[in-house]
């Protein structure tokens, strides 16, 4: 019961159910210290769906890592899915040394470490005794929120300068605020801060859901906020574009409440981001054939609509 959230309740979501969490859970990675997970996770039921939540780069200290982001995650875990956060190379709390040739934003690391997760699933379950032997291995997702969903983007298709960087083992997509497109798109300082934003979206074929904030203006480019949907526009696999209205980057408090990364606290919009977002997941990852649909029904009968959902054919 949250008596912050009236209009979003509106949005049907599964009750929620008992979660159990592990952390530290420490994977050993070649030639640099290991990368730091929590996994959290339905205490009951078996052939768990995964979803990797891949953090971004904001200004808090502890935000971007495996302890942020909790608003999305406690709530995924508590209706059917296994989520597993890294803290990412770029954290600062805990990622690689600011020093190093890389740094900060460590982009290629951070799709490494996204590889080596999946990779080592059954070394991950074995750090965690209550869900071990609960996870479907072949029902895996990506979710990002900002820098984690150029992460993401990568991991689903987008190419970089014609490199290929798709996981096929990943079969659904949640890009969250992520950057559009770059290079000309850029102004001429976030061009030259960010030439690995150069993507091509158009080799994204997995299903992919984009979330943008109706209010984000990011400061990488004059486009204004429809930069972020760059992803549904140009990306064979993102079918339907999902804009939260009246939030911007931090889409009502994903990233965490109070934090620097949320510009505006928003509970209903922070609602209608976790409800909606689930049912995409749901759907796409075979536990709620209905989920989607019934959750745009409801979201059609709202007056004013909280967020607004387009999609696209072929």
């Amino acid at each position: 019961m949250n008596r912050l959230i009236t209009q979003s309740s509106q949005l049907p979501t599964p009750a929620p159910a008992m979660t159990v969490a592990y952390t530290p859970i420490q994977l050993p990675m070649p030639g640099r210290p290991p990368l730091e997970l929590r996994l959290t996770a339905p205490t009951s039921g078996g052939d768990l769906p995964i979803v990797l939540l891949s953090h971004g780069f904001g200004p808090s200290n502890y935000i971007p890592s495996k302890d942020g982001y909790a608003q999305l995650a406690q709530f995924w875990a508590e209706r059917g899915l296994a989520v597993i956060q890294p803290t990412h190379a770029s954290s600062r709390v805990g990622g690689l040394d600011p020093d190093l040739p890389d740094a900060p934003f460590f982009w290629r690391e951070r799709v490494a470490e996204i590889r080596a997760i999946i990779d080592n699933l059954p070394e991950i379950e074995r750090h965690a005794p209550a869900i071990s032997g609960r996870l479907d291995h072949r029902s895996i997702a990506i979710a990002g929120h900002s820098f984690g969903g150029f992460t993401a983007a990568l991991l689903l298709g987008a190419r970089l300068h014609g490199e290929d960087f798709t996981d096929s083992r990943i079969g659904a997509g949640v890009l969250l605020a992520a950057p559009g497109r770059g290079g000309a798109d850029l102004t001429p300082e976030s061009a030259a801060r960010f030439p690995f934003f150069d993507v091509d979206f158009g080799h994204i074929d997995t299903p992919t859901l984009v979330v943008c904030g109706a209010d984000d203006n990011p400061h990488f480019t004059t486009r204004g906020p429809e930069w972020h949907a760059d992803a549904y526009h140009d990306a064979p696999g993102s079918k339907a574009l999902l804009t939260i209205a009246g939030v911007g980057h931090g889409l009502g408090g994903i990233a965490g409440l109070d934090a620097k990364e949320t510009e505006k606290e928003d509970p209903d919009a922070l609602e209608a981001t976790r409800r909606l977002t689930l049912a995409w997941m749901r759907w796409k990852l075979g536990l709620g054939a209905d989920d989607w649909q019934q959750s745009r029904d409801a979201l059609d009968r709202m007056q004013p609509m909280i967020a607004q959902i387009v999609t696209k054919e072929g």
